[in-house]
C-alpha cells in the first residue's frame, strides 16, 4: 500500500508572504471598524467636495467626482442638495414645500431647453445632466437619499465604535429592520416610481391598467426631508444589523491568527 509523503514546511519567500498575509488580515480584523469608517467618511464626503471644486472654477476634477459617482445614483438636481446657491434643494413643484421650485428656474437652465416638464424621462435624463450654475449653486454628487443613508451609516459607525468597548451591542433582528429600516424608504420610494410609471410621458390622464395603478399610487414627489429622514433612518439600521456580526467574526478571525503567529514566533 502507497503511503503519501509527509507535508513539506513552508520556508522561505513563501513563508515570508504567507506570514505578511496573516499579519495584514490580523491587524485589519482588529482594526476593520475604523477602515470601515474612514471608507464611509471618504464616500461621503467627495460628493460635498464636487460643489466646492465646482464654485472654485475646477471643474474637471469635480467632473470626475460626478461622473464615478453617477453608476451609483441618478443624481437628479430636483432631488439632490446644493451648495453655493439661493436654497438648500430645489424639489419639484409637486413635492408642495415652502422652497422655490425647479419649474421655476428651468427657462434659464440649458439642459432642460425644450422638455415638457411633464414628461418625466426626459425630465430625469436633463435632471441629471444639470449640475448647477452661480445663481443656483452646484448640486452635491449624491442625492438627498444616498446622503441620508450613507452619512447615517458613517454616523452609527462612530457611535458603534464609541459604545462597543463598554456596552455588548447585539444586531438589531432582522424583522424590526425589514419594518422600521426597509419599510419607510421602500413605500417612499417605490410608491414614487409607480405614481410616475403610471404617468403618460404626453401627460394625458392614464387609462386603464395605468389609472388603476395611479389610483393606488398617485402622482407625488417627496420632499427633501423626507428623503434624508428614509435614509438615514436605512442606513442607521442597517449598521446596527451587520456591524454586531462582523465585529464578532473579525474577533474571531484575530483570535485565530494572534494564536498561530505567536506559535511560529512572529508576535
Amino acid at each position: 500500500m502507497a503511503t503519501s509523503s509527509p507535508k513539506q514546511p513552508v520556508t522561505g519567500w513563501q513563508r515570508s508572504l504567507v506570514i505578511h498575509i496573516d499579519k495584514f488580515i490580523y491587524n485589519f480584523s482588529r482594526h476593520w471598524l475604523a477602515a470601515f469608517n474612514i471608507l464611509i467618511a471618504v464616500y461621503v464626503g467627495l460628493p460635498i467636495l464636487a460643489p466646492i471644486l465646482m464654485n472654485a472654477g475646477l471643474t474637471a476634477p469635480a467632473r470626475g467626482i460626478y461622473l464615478v459617482y453617477s453608476p451609483m445614483c441618478h443624481q437628479m438636481a430636483s432631488r439632490s442638495f446644493f451648495l453655493f446657491g439661493e436654497q438648500p434643494a430645489y424639489p419639484r413643484q409637486l413635492a408642495g414645500t415652502s422652497l422655490q421650485p425647479i419649474e421655476s428656474y428651468l427657462n434659464n437652465i440649458p439642459e432642460f431647453a425644450g422638455i415638457d416638464p411633464a414628461n418625466w424621462v426626459k425630465f430625469t435624463y436633463a435632471a441629471r445632466a444639470f449640475r448647477g450654475n452661480a445663481q443656483m449653486g452646484y448640486k452635491m454628487a449624491l442625492c438627498e437619499r444616498d446622503m441620508g443613508i450613507y452619512s447615517f451609516v458613517l454616523i452609527a459607525g462612530l457611535l458603534y465604535a464609541a459604545l462597543r468597548r463598554r456596552f455588548h451591542i447585539k444586531p438589531m433582528p432582522f424583522l424590526v429592520f425589514l419594518i422600521v429600516g426597509m419599510g419607510p424608504i421602500g413605500l417612499d420610494g417605490f410608491s414614487q416610481l409607480f405614481g410616475y410609471w403610471s404617468t403618460p410621458l404626453d401627460g394625458s390622464v392614464p387609462v386603464g391598467f395605468m389609472a388603476t395603478v395611479q389610483n393606488i399610487f398617485s402622482l407625488r414627489e417627496s420632499t427633501p426631508f423626507l428623503r434624508v429622514f428614509t435614509g438615514g433612518l436605512f442606513g442607521f439600521m442597517l449598521a446596527w444589523l451587520t456591524y454586531p456580526h462582523v465585529d464578532e467574526g473579525m474577533a474571531g478571525t484575530a483570535r485565530d491568527l494572534e494564536r498561530k503567529l505567536r506559535r511560529i514566533g512572529e508576535m
